[in-house]
């Protein structure tokens, strides 16, 4: 950070540091982790369908109704005798299971980067769409009338302006519904749309109400 008479420049965050080999000092909170009868599950996602998928996988796997999902975030399960004194083994043998969490439809446009992030589950209604772009260039010179020497006349300036306009070849684009997002994909590559005209494209497929997914803009 520098600086001189009437002005300044600061660069990053001037108040932030680093303490190296520094520490945190917290007060434990006392918590008996066993022996207990039933174990509580919470999902750092909260999701009813991935909450339902955890249940079952446990079920399956201990091959008992030992669990029962009561809400989108958590999954509440029967501790097996057996495990009553061993408890840190049977959370142990719960994180080897293998869950498929739900994936939400969601679309994520960064406007600043042009980057556009389609999840797999992204639907579409029947929707047309028609891509083209209008170029319109002004240029203008100035033309000065000069009059012959000792004559009465005066020094003119006159503007000469010259506008081309060019509109590429837009082309009209059926999409069926409930598209794949390969399929949506192929189709906007075909009439070569760009990453920030999928931006502009998304965002008016949302506001015709075609686009079965949340829509995210960063």
């Amino acid at each position: 950070m520098g600086g001189a008479a009437g002005g300044g420049v600061q660069k990053n965050h001037p108040t932030v540091g680093t303490i190296a080999g520094g520490a945190l000092v917290e007060r434990e909170v006392p918590w008996p982790f066993s022996p207990r009868d039933r174990l509580t599950l919470v999902l750092h996602h909260p999701d009813f369908t991935t909450s339902a998928r955890l249940a079952e996988t446990i079920n399956a796997h201990l091959g008992a109704a030992l669990a029962r999902a009561r809400d989108s975030s958590t999954v509440e399960v029967q501790i097996p005798e057996a495990y009553r004194q061993d408890l840190v083994a049977f959370v142990a043998r719960l994180e080897g299971l293998e869950v498929t969490p739900d994936q939400v439809a969601k679309v994520i446009l960064d406007e600043r980067t042009g980057t556009v992030v389609i999840g797999e589950n992204v639907r579409l209604a029947t929707v047309a769409i028609a891509h083209g772009n209008l170029s319109i260039e002004i240029k203008e010179n100035l033309n000065v009338s000069q009059p012959p020497p000792f004559s009465q006349g005066e020094t003119v300036v006159t503007p000469d302006s010259d506008v081309q306009v060019r509109e590429e070849q837009a082309n009209l684009l059926l999409l069926p519904q409930a598209v794949t997002i390969r399929d949506l994909v192929r189709a906007l590559n075909s009439i070569g749309v760009t990453p920030r005209d999928l931006i502009a494209i998304f965002q008016a497929i949302k506001a015709a109400g075609a686009l079965q997914a949340e829509l995210e803009i960063r």
